[in-house]
């Protein structure tokens, strides 16, 4: 029986707080005459049309096999109240973040290191599965399909007109907003009215100050938040000086249309956020470069996540069916058709196109040069998101240090129960905090 230590952990949440919602969600599995039946959950409610259209050929070509892809509203909920029901689906798509940490760590995944598609994945995907491991594990429980980018979007029109030139550095990058400010164009639009937005430049700063592995290494005591987040945190405040006016006045979509108007020159949100923009300009000319935080372009790493996977359900009977399901979603057809739907960079090696608006990272894409969005790492509950809101607005001399200090602070609070776990595995293993 799959372990049932999610059940207490989220059992009272889910059930009181979801009611019916996760309840409606939970069905009997249909089985097709003569086939056999594979589930996948998706949470990726706006890639339903591509799921269905990829299941449709998946049936159309298996005469075995039948596949049916569920991408429900509030899907991670339904999953939460399913796996407590201990009603599985027999894969889940899912990204790769403190979800996928939290099931892994219930011993909900199985391990597909057999699984012979997986050997074609990029290796900073596979890292990446690997450092959201609470305790490190044997093993691959994630198969990494598409991800995300974030970095600086730019109006490239724009910057033609002015003649500027995308920036590698940081020095460089400070100097482009001078140059920027003096020609009477604002360089940047934040809108941090929503926080989550502060993340945004937040992470694809901190991916090249601060090792991919931080949160683990706080874990175990080898540093603090407050020393390793330090250059990060300063930097995201020097930001300021060239955005918008009080920019927590401004939501996402006053910041998206505000881009695409061209209020700004550059926009620091993620390759999610173009589709919104184009609804507002669809004929803008943008591009993409990796955020420039370094004082040397080869320390700089781009900012890409899991924003797709696929994951097996330890509970799933028919491991060969799935497996062949596996395979299909990772012909290299079956994922052209989905990137060109859907966007994003293929975690599957091979030539694969990126979008027009994402080419000025593809240098960093060939060579592996990127990291996970370090708030795939955070609780949710620590709202890092507010923090660093309240920290931009903070004016106080002391602003960065109550705020890295608070960070230590609450990271310890939220964090307790696996800190002690980590604790007794180190223990247990005899490892030493030095090495890890």
């Amino acid at each position: 029986m799959v372990k049932k230590k999610l059940v207490y952990g989220l059992a009272a949440l889910l059930l009181t707080g979801c009611g019916l919602t996760g309840l409606m969600g939970c069905g009997n599995k249909a089985t097709a005459e003569g086939r056999t039946e594979i589930e996948i959950v998706s949470y990726k409610k706006e890639a339903v049309d591509t799921f269905n259209k990829i299941a449709a050929r998946f049936n159309e070509t298996h005469d075995d096999i039948h596949l049916t892809i569920d991408s429900p509203n509030e899907a991670m909920t339904i999953l939460k109240t399913r796996f407590i029901r201990e009603d599985y689906p027999d894969i889940i798509v899912i990204g790769g973040d403190m979800d996928y940490s939290n099931f892994l760590d219930a011993g909900l995944f199985a391990d597909i290191s057999d699984l012979d598609v997986l050997s074609e994945t990029k290796s900073a995907y596979l890292d990446m599965d690997k450092q959201l491991e609470f305790i490190p594990q044997d093993g691959t429980y994630g198969l990494p399909y598409a991800a995300n980018a974030a970095g600086i979007l730019y109006n490239k029109d724009m910057f033609e007109q002015h003649g500027w030139e995308t920036p590698e550095t940081w020095n460089e990058f400070t100097a482009l907003c001078e140059q920027i400010q003096s020609e009477g164009v604002q360089p940047l639009y934040f809108g941090f009215k929503d926080t989550w937005t502060c993340l945004a430049p937040w992470n694809a700063l901190a991916v090249s100050l601060a090792d991919p592995q931080l949160c683990s290494q706080v874990n175990n005591g080898t540093t603090t938040f407050t020393k390793a987040y330090d250059e990060t945190a300063e930097k995201m405040k020097a930001l300021l000086a060239y955005g918008e006016p009080n920019p927590t006045a401004y939501s996402y979509n006053d910041a998206c249309t505000a881009f695409a108007r061209g209020q700004s020159a550059m926009y620091t949100i993620g390759s999610y956020a173009i589709s919104q923009i184009k609804s507002v300009n669809p004929d803008m000319n943008i591009g993409t470069f990796t955020f420039p935080a370094n004082e040397k372009e080869a320390d700089n790493v781009l900012n890409s996540g899991i924003d797709v996977q696929f994951c097996v359900m330890k509970s799933c009977e028919n491991k060969e069916a799935a497996y062949e399901v596996l395979r299909f979603l990772y012909r290299d057809d079956t994922i052209r058709t989905y990137l060109s739907e859907q966007g994003g960079i293929a975690c599957k090696q091979g030539d694969f196109p990126l979008s027009s608006e994402l080419e000025g990272v593809s240098p960093y894409v060939a060579s592996n040069r990127m990291a996970d969005f370090q708030d795939h790492h955070y609780p949710s509950e620590m709202s890092v998101d507010a923090m660093i809101q309240t920290y931009l607005l903070d004016d106080s001399s002391d602003a960065k240090e109550t705020f890295l200090n608070k960070f230590d602070k609450d990271w310890k609070r939220y964090n307790r129960d696996l800190i002690w776990k980590i604790q007794q595995y180190n223990e247990k293993d005899g490892t030493s905090e030095d090495t890890k």
